[in-house]
């Protein structure tokens, strides 16, 4: 079984903005055929219902299983528990890690967003898995993403043993300019779901990733 370092290198962030008239689970099957190695479900467009949200989500996690990829939910701990995901992605207003622990219990897999040394050292203390940090470059997937500096990024990578993924605004092309700074993998939105061919454009970020 991988490590949980090696299913983070290409992180897959689920944006349902991009499919015009797709299904979401199609999408997300090409990026894992592309060389996605996680995947995470968010869902904040507002067009669906809870059961809807629900039911794609459980039909992503059969999906995950089938191809043995990590598969969890953004900020939404009692989804993660009634779909079965392996885990949760919380943000520093979202449920405490120690919290969402307690409620999946010790196998699941918690990641954390961390933009300072801090944040990521006390996640770390409250048992995240992971961390994700950023925004690393100028993104338009989150409104209120705030940029944090490539020192900060190896600084937060030097204070903690456990992996640290790049994420916003991240690309096949400006993945080299993070080189050096300790990452494990980088977790990406439009870079994968915006593009006109998914798998291509997986396979160019899994290659990107691999130079680092």
């Amino acid at each position: 079984m991988k490590s949980i370092k090696e299913t983070l290198k290409v992180y897959a962030v689920t944006d349902r903005r991009f499919l015009n008239g797709r299904r979401l689970v199609d999408d997300v099957e090409k990026t894992i055929k592309g060389g996605a190695t996680f995947i995470q479900y968010r869902e904040k467009s507002g067009q669906l219902n809870r059961e809807e949200m629900i039911a794609e989500a459980k039909d992503i996690k059969e999906l995950c299983a089938k191809y043995h990829v990590p598969f969890v939910i953004d900020d939404d701990v009692a989804m993660a528990k009634e779909v079965g995901a392996d885990g949760v992605h919380v943000g520093q207003d979202d449920m405490a890690c120690q919290l969402a622990r307690e409620k999946l219990g010790q196998e699941a897999i918690i990641g954390v967003s961390a933009q300072t040394v801090e944040e990521a050292i006390e996640a770390e203390k409250q048992g995240a898995d992971y961390l994700g940090v950023g925004a690393v470059f100028s993104t338009n997937s989150k409104d209120d993403a705030i940029e944090v500096p490539k020192e900060t990024l190896k600084a937060i990578c030097e204070a903690v043993s456990i992996p640290v993924i790049a994420i916003g605004g991240v690309t096949a092309d400006n993945t080299k300019e993070l080189k050096g700074t300790g990452i494990v993998g980088v977790a990406v939105i439009s870079a994968i779901f915006g593009a006109d061919d998914i798998v291509f454009a997986t396979q160019k970020l899994s290659e990107a990733v691999k130079e680092l």
